[in-house]
This record gives C-alpha cells, structure tokens and sequence, in this order.
C-alpha cells in the first residue's frame, strides 16, 4: 500500500501541472468510491460515516487546498442510494428498502461534516454536485400531477431542501411509510450548511404517470414516440436544462452555479484511419444544451461554468466500457486517443467564447 504522504506528494504535483497549463481544478471528494473496508463497516448505513467522511475531508483541504479553490463534498448522492441502496445496481449492490432513508440521511450529514471542517481549515469555496432531472406529467390528470410531484420531490428535492431550508419534503415520509427514519431535529439542521456554489449535473428529463406499484415514488417515467435517445436510453431534451437551472434559482435562491455534468453516450464509429471520427449526434447535443445554458444566463440564473461529460470515453459502472462518453475516442486495447468531432467543436466555442453558438445559428449548421 502507498504511503499516503506520497500519494498527497504525486496529487500535488498533477494540480501544479494543471495550474501551469491554466486549467483550474475543481475537486470532487467523493464519486461514488467508497472502500470496501469501509462498506464492511456498514458503509453509508453506519452513522460513523459522516465522521469517517470528515476526517478524510480534513487530510485532503489540509494537503491541497492551496492548489485548489472549489471543492465538491459529494457527487450524485441521489445516485449513490438509488443506484447502490435501492436497486442494487452499483456498488455497493444492496438492495434494501429500510436503508434508502438511512443511506441518503448520512450521506448529508456527512456533506455537512465536510463543509464544517473546510469553514475551519480551507480558504476557498465548496459545495455539492446533484444530479437534477425535471419532472412533467404525462397527462393533466390529478393522478399524474401526484405522481410527477412524487418524482419530483424523490430526486430533485430530496437532498436540497435539507440543505437549504434544513428540512425533507413532507411527501418523502408518506412515500416511504413505516420505513421513514425520525430523524432528529439536530441531525437536519446541521445539513443546512451554507454552501458556495452548486454544482448541477444534468442529462435528461422524465415524463411521469402514476404507477401503484413503483416503490417508492408510484411513478414511472413514459418514453416519448418522438423524441431522440442517446445509447442510455436517457431522452435528448435541452430546454430542460434552462427548466432545472431556473427552478434551483427560484427555489433556493440565486446562488453560484455550475453546470458540473452534461453531455450524451452515443454508438460513435471507430476512428478512420486518418484519425478523424464524426460524431453528428454528440455535436448537436452540446450546441443544443450550451445554448439552453446561455438562455439560463439571460434568464437570470447565475450561471458561473459548465463541464462536458466527459473528455474521454471510460469506465461507465454498471456499463462498463460498452458506452461512450467521451469527446475524446479511447482504443481501450491501444490506449490511443483519438478528438472526436465534438472535441474540435467543443474546443471552437471555448476559442470564441460562445460566438461560435451564434455563427452557427446564423448560418443554419447542424454539425
């Protein structure tokens, strides 16, 4: 096992080396990679996780926050528990109704344990990265308005309000029943920590209807005959980002925000043989998507940056390496790089600071 002053040594340097090439880090503390021993200790159900998740907090703004001026606590905790505690498609691989509460509880107290110890040792900003889906009804029946405020309330809400008005939607308890934790009051207000920013990832939307059966929420998502689907099954829908960004500003006020993920898994072609590879589909999902970003701007959103996901294709969890992310292609035999068409795209609106967004809207092009 490496010792961890030299891993902290190696860290430090790629931050240097990112500084000199003028990209700033921000720094997500935690994506989904608790370790196992931890997990072995009853992981995000143990309620030693919110100190275990600080102490950790504190060895890393103690090492490197001179190189680093925003940090993230968590990434998608929505995802970490839906994904990992409900389902029981990601690691940890539980399946347990009883413990979604508990899990997504700890994961805030620990966000919380982090923002604390960074007001008393860091000396920048921090924050956390939700993922945000807006929610439509698939109809204008009462049933379907119920459930989409369920959906709503599970994904959207369930970890913000704690944190910004240090309470949980009085839905989730009649959505959980029995299973509902009661939480102590103390527990919830120390979520409502001030935080910097938000960071928002954000991929799709979802029509909903009622559905008895679906625990918790009694909902479910309905495809959409006339909609484009990236290789995720996740609908193409751009004008839900300006939805999401203007919602957070509404609901919790116009705090800094970052667009921390954004971008689509399509089926790409391999790389011609010149090293060029067109990807039409990928190109237009950014074009659509930074000009609904734009649109939130002027809408009012304080909308401080944005990150395609991702630069590279790479591990993609449940997925493995089957679906592409990446603006860069990746030959995983290889390691070979390839910049997809997205990448010189993606690099053109950086050079002209967003005019290329309007060029080609003037001149109609589509890739």
């Amino acid at each position: 096992m490496e010792d961890l002053s030299q891993v902290l040594r190696v860290r430090r340097e790629k931050l240097a080396t990112l500084s000199e090439r003028g990209i700033e880090p921000f720094v997500t503390l935690y994506h989904w990679d608790l370790p196992a021993a931890l997990d072995d200790r009853g992981g995000w159900l143990a309620r030693d996780s919110a100190s275990w998740f600080a102490d950790y907090a504190d060895v890393m703004f103690r090492a490197l926050d001179d190189r680093v001026r925003f940090w993230a606590t968590l990434n998608e905790p929505w995802v970490t528990v839906d994904a990992g505690y409900l389902h029981g498609v990601h690691a940890p691989g539980h399946q347990d109704r009883s413990g979604v509460p508990v899990a997504s509880h700890n994961l805030l107290r620990a966000h919380a344990s982090a923002v604390q110890v960074y007001r008393s040792v860091g000396r920048h900003q921090i924050g956390i990265v939700v993922n945000l889906e807006p929610k439509y009804p698939a109809s204008d029946r009462s049933q379907d308005i119920a459930a989409t405020a369920r959906a709503h309330a599970y994904m959207n809400r369930q970890y913000l309000d704690p944190i910004f008005f240090g309470a949980y939607p009085r839905t989730l308890r009649d959505m959980f029943g029995e299973v509902w934790p009661d939480f102590a009051d103390r527990d919830v207000e120390h979520v409502r920590q001030p935080i910097d920013f938000l960071g928002v990832n954000y991929y799709s939307r979802a029509v909903i209807r009622d559905a008895p059966g679906v625990w918790p929420i009694h909902a479910a998502s309905v495809r959409q005959d006339d909609a484009t689907y990236t290789a995720l099954d996740w609908e193409v829908y751009p004008s839900g980002l300006i939805d999401t960004l203007r919602w957070v500003t509404q609901r919790y006020g116009a705090l800094p925000v970052y667009v921390t993920e954004n971008g689509a898994a399509f089926s790409d072609p391999p790389p011609t043989a010149e090293g060029h590879l067109t990807d039409t589909a990928r190109v237009s999902y950014y074009r659509d998507h930074l000009r609904a970003a734009r649109a939130a701007i002027a809408g009012g959103v304080d909308l401080r940056g944005y990150f395609a996901w991702s630069l590279l294709d790479n591990f993609e969890w449940t997925w493995g390496y089957s679906k592409r992310f990446g603006i860069v292609h990746v030959d995983f035999t290889t390691q070979r790089r390839t910049p997809k068409a997205s990448a010189y795209f993606y690099s053109l609106i950086i050079d002209t600071r967003g005019a290329a967004l309007d060029q080609a809207m003037r001149s109609g092009e589509t890739e």
